[in-house]
């Protein structure tokens, strides 16, 4: 590790923290309705597509209507991509004439953009022609990431209302998102990356001869509009195989730099919005301190394991001074690439800059378990905020049971029904996530995509259907996932891990709307200081490790021992 390494950590984390409050602002006024400077340009277009659509803006929705609404729009958007992958062959803007895509990965496809997911079986250049990456892929960023920024809305008004039967309309808050918030930041983003050498262009592939005199042919395309969208949206799904490992959708480190705080920047943001709506900003602050405190920690323990180089390399001669560099972006150095992996995985963005399949075992454990703990630390856009909220009530409900008192967070009383609708939500990832990796590793249909055996085998199935239930989509490399075993189980898990979450969590926000909010009093347990982000944090932890550990044990720190034990013997 390196002075250097911490300049570059720390600077993030400073710009992150400066960037929440402006952005926490914008977003409280759009979604409550209020005047922005984007007024007077973007609200005639949204009226206009009420109109067109035949929706009132005025009416809001129960939380079941808000939940059809979603769950309707969703399948909507996942029968369109499934179909334009499936027609691929006959569409235009298709200069490279890809053919149709197989009918179980264009399923596993479309529930990889549709549920934010983005997990990408295929290679991005040599599958989607330029309309389905645009009208397809494209879009599906964009609107994901909206429907998971209302849904986090539908909660926060949860929390922010007394007595209300409503938690918002979906239609309204999904274009408000896309409208006033997504487009907005894409747009310059996406020119920033053109200015920076991403290339935008619907011309086809072109060839080029090397410097050796072989002849190769560089795969071209509209990049940048899809690189800026996968970042902010925190989708990952990027137009080229390698994601931002490929200098074409990440030149240089200016452009790393502006992709990783593009992750984080809305996520962040939200946890204002938070405080703000439920009038008491220091709510919000005291979220987004749980979210930093495990990040910080996360990405201390990668950078560390990753600084010490491979040990297996010291025989054949090689300097292991700079770190564990296999696989990694040389632009960049080992503390850019060890942020990054820990910024996707914690943001449900899979858009990687180095393999993690090359990272030491518990570099490597580190990204695994910020998904396993359901992508909380900041989080995919609405994701992490709902998603660190029913931990919260997880927390001040056992809180609540140790000091004797009806558990309420901003006096909202925390009874059964909410506990039972937040269990459900947390325990259905890791069913879908061991479930479905022991009958991976149990098979022989699991186990022939697996390129290594032994921990590291298992290690690459753990982690795809860990990424997939946490709708991540980054992946540990070595496993051959387009098969038809994968596709299917790996869809189904993306689409639990999605849905199961949401519902259940739009009823908890429609029981906390309505009901009434209880003054404070010298029993209420602070929810706005260190005291409840420790509580949080401990939580998270101990509901995290007794739940995923005998899994982790299996593979990385078996992986670690045994790396350990070959540098002593």
């Amino acid at each position: 590790m390196t002075v250097n390494g911490w300049i570059q950590i720390l600077v993030f984390i400073a710009l992150v923290a400066a960037m929440a409050r402006p952005l926490g602002g914008f977003m409280t006024k759009t979604f409550n309705g209020e005047r922005t400077f984007l007024s007077p340009l973007l609200g005639p277009v949204e009226r206009g597509l009420y109109r067109l659509a035949g929706v009132d803006a005025k009416a809001e929705q129960h939380w079941t209507t808000y939940a059809v609404s979603m769950l309707l729009f969703s399948a909507a958007g996942m029968l369109l991509l499934y179909a334009l992958q499936r027609v691929q062959g006959l569409l235009p803007l298709n200069p490279q004439g890809m053919a149709a895509v197989p009918a179980d990965l264009a399923f596993n496809t479309a529930a990889s953009f549709t549920t934010n997911t983005n997990w990408q079986s295929y290679g991005g250049e040599s599958t989607m022609g330029h309309l389905v990456q645009m009208a397809g892929l494209t879009v599906q960023n964009f609107v994901s990431a909206a429907t998971g920024i209302a849904l986090a809305m539908a909660l926060v008004r949860g929390f922010a209302r007394t007595s209300a039967r409503t938690v918002g309309n979906f239609w309204v808050d999904l274009t408000r998102a896309t409208l006033h918030v997504l487009l907005p930041l894409a747009l310059p983003i996406a020119l920033f990356l053109v200015w920076q050498g991403v290339p935008q262009t619907l011309a086809g592939a072109v060839d080029a001869t090397t410097l050796e005199g072989a002849r190769q042919t560089i795969s071209l395309g509209p990049v940048a509009s899809q690189e800026a969208i996968k970042m902010l949206g925190t989708n990952g799904g990027g137009f080229f195989n390698a994601n931002s490992a490929h200098p074409f959708e990440n030149p240089n480190a200016l452009t790393n730099l502006v992709q990783t705080l593009a992750i984080f920047a809305i996520g962040a943001a939200l946890t204002n919005v938070f405080g703000r709506m439920v009038g008491d900003e220091r709510q919000g602050w005291a979220i987004l301190a749980a979210m930093g405190l495990l990040f910080v920690a996360g990405v201390a323990v990668c950078y560390w394991a990753e600084a010490q180089g491979n040990p297996a390399f010291a025989g054949f001669g090689v300097d292991g001074s700079a770190g564990n560099m296999e696989g990694k972006e040389t632009r960049f150095g080992v503390a850019a690439s060890a942020l990054f992996a820990v910024v996707t995985t914690a943001a449900s963005c899979g858009a990687v800059n180095a393999m993690h399949d090359s990272f030491m075992p518990l570099g490597g454990m580190v990204p695994m378990v910020n998904m396993m703990l359901g992508e909380i630390i900041v989080g995919g856009v609405g994701a992490g905020l709902y998603g660190m909220l029913l931990f919260a009530i997880v927390a001040l409900f056992v809180a609540g049971l140790m000091v004797g008192r009806t558990p309420e967070y901003l006096g909202k009383k925390l009874e059964a029904k909410e506990v039972k609708m937040t269990m459900l939500a947390v325990l259905c990832l890791p069913v879908m996530m061991l479930g479905f990796t022991a009958l991976a590793v149990a098979t022989d249909t699991g186990t022939a995509s697996m390129a290594n055996a032994g921990p590291h085998g298992y290690s690459e199935a753990l982690y795809a259907y860990v990424s997939a239930a946490a709708n991540n989509g980054s992946a540990f490399a070595g496993l051959g996932a387009d098969t038809l075993w994968y596709n299917l189980t790996l869809a189904v898990g993306m689409l639990v891990g999605r849905f199961l979450v949401i519902v259940p969590m739009l009823a908890i926000a429609g029981s906390l709307a309505a009901k009434t909010r209880a003054p404070a009093s010298a029993g209420t347990f602070p929810t706005h200081d260190g005291l409840f982000v420790g509580l949080l944090v401990g939580v998270i932890l101990i509901v995290g490790g007794l739940t995923f550990f005998p899994a982790l044990a299996l593979g990385p720190i078996v992986e670690h021992l045994a790396m350990a034990a070959g540098t002593l013997f």
